[in-house]
């Protein structure tokens, strides 16, 4: 019987993929559907095909909302229910108001299955690659609650203050990044089009260049014959690193092995201790059980390993066990957010402590970049400054070796 390469949503909004047998796509499509999946495609699986998926759901993913998009649509449509507009109002406003033409798209199918009769939850999640899993569980529970303005006021706040994280981060990335490939053009230009227009001076004048000329021109020769040896081994590690990172063991060990790195891991560390806890509080705010907001953070992460430790962490839970104590077994996490998180659970106000703690780990983590930044810039002003001043000082050693030979 012939097989199909499947791609679907589930009744949660989360993406899916397998293979199934079916005489016909058709059935394939059927039988799916009868088992409570959105079927995104489903075509024969065949050589080749496994890579088809894999890059039909990367550009899928690009084809939704993007954050900056997300936030506002989310902003707008709080503001709209909040003035006391329908939901079907506040979403032809945001609908009309939005100006690209694939974002006004995806949310107009958003306001038809709304029209028809779908809660605003169900026709979130059938739009995965716009609004994310956690996104889709708070807008359930602020509808169950009878609380959905104050809940899309509480997403808001949330996917601007990661934003806004996040923007802080690149812009302090920018400079040191200008800085770095500035230098390194300088040094190859110097390099591969400065240094060997004496090779031809000193050759007609029967002489040899200088031993740190000729060192440089070395350097330069190796550089040049390994620079695409070195574009081709970085292009296999990217093709054949990826497919392997994508399966959960090896992608743990090495999230696992960047949270413990000595510098760059505390920085990391920080930025997942503060999406978790801002995550959860947002989640146990709007009146989301302890488990599930667990089972929703843990996608909110980003690392394999510590979405590892809060599953761990549920489990633990589930059983009687303390939140803060189980994740502090895992020994991935900044002692702070156990020690806040203990307190939320002492006090009954874990959702408290968890927001505070989220407060607390991102400006820790914008103080580490604004430090690992000046203390970068200035290491490699000096690195570069050296290479450059070595560079120059060979180039003028040649030209003193000219002035010898005229004399």
């Amino acid at each position: 019987m012939p097989q199909f390469r499947w791609l679907a949503t589930d009744g949660g909004g989360e993406v899916r993929a397998g293979i199934i047998e079916a005489p016909d796509r058709k059935a394939a499509v059927e039988r799916l559907q009868r088992d409570g999946h959105i079927v995104l495609r489903a075509e024969p699986a065949g050589r080749g095909a496994a890579w088809s998926q894999l890059l039909h759901v990367e550009f899928a993913r690009r084809r939704g909302l993007d954050k900056a998009a997300l936030s506002e649509f989310t902003r707008e449509l709080a503001i709209m229910l909040a003035a006391g507009q329908d939901l079907d109002r506040a979403l032809r406003y945001v609908v009309d108001n939005t100006a690209k033409a694939r974002n006004r798209e995806i949310l107009g199918k958003v306001r038809d299955r709304v029209r028809s009769g779908s809660s605003l939850a169900a026709a979130l999640a059938m739009e995965p690659q716009s609004f994310p899993k956690l996104y889709v569980g708070l807008v359930r529970a602020g509808e169950a609650g009878g609380t959905l303005p104050a809940t899309l006021d509480r997403i808001a706040a949330l996917l601007e203050r990661e934003h806004s994280l996040a923007a802080s981060l690149r812009a302090a990335l920018v400079y040191p990044a200008l800085l770095v490939a500035a230098a390194v053009g300088s040094v190859v230009l110097l390099l591969e089009y400065v240094l060997p227009q004496f090779v031809p001076i000193f050759e007609q004048a029967g002489a040899k260049l200088p031993a740190s000329t000729r060192a440089l021109m070395t350097v330069g020769a190796a550089l040049g014959e390994a620079g695409p040896w070195f574009l081709a081994a970085l292009a296999a590690v990217i093709l054949f690193g990826k497919p392997l990172l994508a399966q959960p063991a090896y992608r743990e060990r090495a999230d696992r092995l960047l949270l413990r790195l000595p510098i760059v891991g505390t920085l990391l560390r920080e930025t997942v201790a503060a999406r978790l806890t801002r995550t959860l509080g947002s989640l146990l705010e709007n009146g989301v059980p302890l488990l599930a907001a667990l089972n929703l953070a843990r996608d909110a992460l980003g690392n394999a390993a510590a979405a590892a430790a809060v599953d761990a962490a549920a489990l633990a839970t589930k059983g009687g066990g303390g939140l803060a104590r189980s994740l502090a077994q895992a020994r991935l996490f900044p002692e702070r957010t156990i020690h806040l998180l203990q307190l939320g659970e002492e006090a009954a106000q874990l959702a408290v402590m968890a927001l505070r703690a989220a407060d607390i780990h991102d400006e820790r983590a914008r103080l580490i970049m604004q430090r690992l930044v000046a203390l970068a810039v200035p290491m490699i002003t000096i690195v570069m400054g050296l290479a450059v001043a070595g560079i120059v000082g060979a180039l003028l050693t040649a030209m003193l070796s000219l002035n010898d030979l005229a004399l």
